[in-house]
């Protein structure tokens, strides 16, 4: 089953669908620009890994209690003696968060990184630890050689990507974000902006100078990833979004679903 939406499907931006859609995308990704890459250059995915405290509000496998009371204070004072209640304690183990990448290599020139694709998770666009690794990673691409594409396919969270976020208030509105930038030429973005409607773009990713770019079809990747994912098992379309919709996108997609006979 396809996806019933033309590009991205507002339902995969859930917490327990994303992470799976993620990796996908990254691998799809990579998968699509090998065989237009070499024999020159090479796609490879790389992974940061850190970990952050726990978001989630239950870990019943996980969490460890146990009753322990406080230690009784020194008797003798003269003042009243009052002794705490004997709290819950509850152990919650930090979550590892692992986020891949690709970086196509210049094997010509020792393997050495021509250019950096992202896809931003949640963690990269909510304020802590991931989302300060991605900047640094971020900063680090800008002020190097290589060049930076990144592409944001979640509605929610902080403005994030490298392109300022004022400078694309005017083309309003979108949903979905792809940047890239170039290196030589960091005071231009090239943007691709798409709302819930529209098909993925088609991204132009940049190599070392003479040779031309190649082309990323975001939508067939995005389409592969769905139905190898089968996410149209795991997703009702009877209810709403994890992440709302604005009210007149909320009606489109009743419309939208209704006709494939997706809503009652």
């Amino acid at each position: 089953m396809p996806s019933p939406f033309p590009g991205m499907d507002p339902y995969l931006e859930s917490r327990v669908l994303w992470p799976d859609v993620h990796q996908r995308l990254i691998t799809y990704s990579a998968d699509a620009l090998q065989p237009l890459l070499r024999p020159r250059y090479h796609a490879r995915i790389g992974e940061r890994l850190y970990v952050i405290p726990s978001q989630r509000a239950v870990y019943p496998d996980v969490a460890i209690t146990r009753r322990r009371p406080f230690p009784m204070p020194v008797e003798g004072s003269g003042a009243p003696v009052l002794t705490a209640d004997a709290p819950v304690v509850v152990s919650v183990p930090p979550e590892e968060v692992r986020e891949p990448f690709i970086e196509i290599l210049d094997l010509a020139q020792g393997g050495q990184v021509v250019t950096v694709l992202e896809v931003l998770s949640p963690a990269n666009k909510t304020p802590g630890e991931g989302y300060e690794l991605y900047r640094r990673k971020q900063e680090d691409a800008l002020a190097s050689e290589t060049h930076l594409v990144e592409i944001d396919l979640l509605r929610q969270g902080v403005p994030t990507l490298a392109v300022p976020a004022h400078s694309l208030t005017p083309y309003r509105p979108w949903h979905y974000v792809v940047s890239v930038s170039r290196a030589g030429r960091r005071e231009q973005f090239e943007v691709y902006l798409r709302t819930l409607r529209e098909r993925l773009p088609r991204v132009a990713i940049p190599l070392r100078a003479p040779d031309r770019d190649v082309v990323l079809d975001l939508q067939a990747v995005f389409e592969r990833c769905y139905e190898h994912g089968a996410y149209g098992d795991l997703i009702d379309y009877r209810g709403d979004p994890e992440v709302p919709l604005s009210p007149e996108d909320a009606a489109w997609a009743d419309e939208h679903l209704r006709r494939q006979g997706l809503r009652p």
